[in-house]
């Protein structure tokens, strides 16, 4: 049996090989494809770069290749783009088509193949799904209805980490009070619930399987089923591992936050009114716009994109104020000259503190959450800057490469909020420059920049305003060290920060 295993599988191999030099060489006289390493069949370029296709790594390939490459992985065509005006061409003058996103077999699991909103292909679902989500999620009228919630949540923060003894010390691990604090401004927004502390069960039972399915998501381990089919068979036990923890997920959802909340709703009367976003998913649901899996993966986009990513974020702008002392210093200087020493801000003091725009904008810029973007494929063939890019291509924009590359930008490699102020004071995080993208622009922007750049404001705010931010005694800086995935970014190590109490 094992013999006849091993004969059908060379058999299949051989015949995959004669096809794949076919279909190259049919597709190398057709089209005119962009540079990049040659490929072997096969594999094409895989066994060459690997499976680590981080921002830094695509960067070297850029400057090798040039603004726009070709890497053959597996079955599969990886398009890479490297410049401004490329990246307006994918994500803005031909948006309609590149604007679906590729599938795989691990984000068919996770997606329900495409019935959520951030993952789905461009079409009538894709605008249907963004049209339900704007109004109770990404509008500035949400913003000033919910403020209020999230400054109350930093309030917290800053009292608990008060009552530590530790933290003005040998330091604490801060990240895990402030990922608590992102669940409870995004369960407010949802499902009008807060979790009361990080030991709170469901809190952590919640954040174990979001944890599992971001590993799982994130993970190069998966690659090789993806780019070629015929190993896909070897995926079995990781594909089992998929389904398991996302039928727990979902399960989740639906009996501890979806169905309690419709209970609540019809034991108060239809005259309530809707009072938090998954009350507006669910009447789109009762009209027969959606149905109930579309409501659990609207819930699934907000767990995945909107938590963890702005969590990334606020990490990483901790980690660059306590390693740039004086930066810190210069804010908080700025936020007992505008406010009053010890006056908290609030969301509309952010608009009046321009360095700490600038500080937020050089993180985004220099540590950006999601490098590469959310990749963007074209269901048909399509140009792009002189070259034909074969249906369903995956399309990589390294937004991160944009954003630091020395051609475009003075010191890219230095975090200096000041740029921000001076040579670069016309640029935005919402896309007006394309050098700068970390929401990315164009139809499959991030809506969610709408609640980020608050939250992010409040939160670094409070802390430069209630604390001093140190490395932990016996070091100089933190770690910031890179860890990637197959789209993020963050610290490798959650670092132990000292966090001293001002006293005003």
């Amino acid at each position: 049996m094992d013999l006849l295993i091993l004969e059908k599988t060379l058999i299949g191999l051989f015949v995959a090989i004669i096809g794949a030099i076919v279909i190259s060489k049919l597709r190398g006289k057709r089209f005119k494809l962009p540079p990049g390493p040659i490929p072997v069949p096969i594999f094409g370029n895989w066994l060459q770069v690997g499976d680590d296709l981080n921002h830094r790594n695509l960067t070297d390939l850029a400057r090798k290749f040039g603004e726009i490459l070709l890497l053959r992985m597996g079955q599969r065509n990886l398009i890479v783009v490297s410049s401004p005006d490329l990246a307006k061409e994918v994500l803005h003058t031909q948006g309609v088509e590149f604007g679906s996103r590729t599938r795989n077999v691990v984000f068919d699991i996770f997606t329900g193949k495409g019935q959520d909103m951030v993952f789905t292909v461009y079409g009538e679902h894709w605008r249907k799904m963004r049209r339900i989500m704007t109004v109770p999620f990404f509008t500035n009228k949400v913003v000033q209805q919910y403020r209020f919630g999230w400054e109350d949540e930093i309030s917290r923060v800053v009292e608990d980490v008060k009552k530590m003894p530790e933290a003005a010390t040998n330091g604490i691990v801060l990240r895990t009070r402030l990922q608590l604090m992102m669940y409870n401004n995004m369960y407010r927004i949802m499902f009008d619930r807060r979790f009361e502390s990080v030991d709170d069960e469901l809190f952590q039972r919640l954040k174990k399987l979001n944890g599992e399915r971001s590993r799982l998501a994130q993970s190069f381990d998966y690659n090789y089923g993806d780019f070629i089919p015929i190993l896909r068979p070897l995926l079995r036990k990781y594909l089992k591992m998929c389904r398991d923890m996302q039928e727990k997920r979902l399960k989740l959802f639906k009996d501890y936050f979806l169905d309690e909340r419709k209970k609540l709703t019809s034991t108060k009367g239809s005259n309530v009114g809707l009072k938090c976003a998954i009350d507006h998913i669910v009447d789109a649901q009762e009209k027969g716009e959606i149905n109930e899996d579309n409501v659990l993966y609207i819930v699934e986009n907000i767990n995945v994109a909107a938590i963890e990513t702005t969590l990334w974020s606020i990490e990483w702008g901790i980690a660059e104020l306590v390693n740039h002392p004086e930066i810190q210093q210069k804010l908080r200087h700025e936020l007992d000259t505008v406010l009053g020493p010890g006056v908290q801000i609030t969301e509309p003091d952010t608009h009046k503190l321009p360095y700490l725009q600038a500080v937020i904008k050089e993180t985004l810029r220099l540590r950006m959450a999601i490098p590469l973007l959310v990749p963007h494929m074209n269901l048909h063939d399509a140009k792009l800057g002189g070259f034909d890019i074969p249906a369903e291509s995956k399309i990589l924009v390294n937004a991160w490469f944009l954003a630091n590359n020395p051609e475009h930008w003075k010191n890219p490699e230095e975090f200096r909020p000041e740029r921000f102020l001076e040579e670069e004071a016309n640029v935005e995080a919402n896309g007006n420059d394309f050098r700068y993208l970390p929401f990315g622009v164009g139809r499959r922007s991030c809506p969610g920049i709408i609640l980020a750049l608050p939250i992010l404001g409040i939160t670094l705010g409070r802390l430069v305003q209630n604390f001093e931010l140190l490395p932990p005694p016996g070091q100089d800086k933190l770690d910031t060290t890179e860890k990637g995935g197959q789209f993020s970014m963050f610290i490798l190590k959650h670092s132990t920060i000292v966090v001293k109490p001002r006293v005003f």
